[in-house]
């Protein structure tokens, strides 16, 4: 990587191209930021993007689609981009405390 732009986050709805040599070339520089909201991977195989992107380290993938956030689905990052999730059910147990009562027969 040749440019810090690649591996940056950025907050605006923009988008950082790079051209992969080859499947593990795009894994290996999408696995390369410390950063990890969304990924969106294009392809006109859906099964090899399906595939790509769960190699992939981010809080939500989207093969042929922009990444987008909807209620019924849980949405965080991963990395310096986030920890826990908000949205969704997985999004409500974040505000939760779970207690184990225990009594003793």
């Amino acid at each position: 990587m040749d440019s810090g732009r690649a591996t940056a986050t950025f907050a605006a709805p923009l988008a950082a191209l790079t051209v992969a040599h080859d499947d593990e070339d795009a894994v290996r520089r999408a696995n390369a930021t410390a950063f990890g909201l969304g990924l969106s991977v294009w392809t006109a195989d859906a099964a090899r993007g399906v595939g790509l992107a769960r190699r992939i380290t981010s809080g939500a993938a989207f093969v042929n689609a922009v990444v987008a956030s909807d209620p019924r689905l849980p949405f965080g990052g991963t990395g310096r981009r986030g920890y826990g999730r908000e949205l969704a059910a997985a999004g409500i147990r974040e505000f939760t405390n779970t207690r184990a009562p225990w009594v003793a027969a």
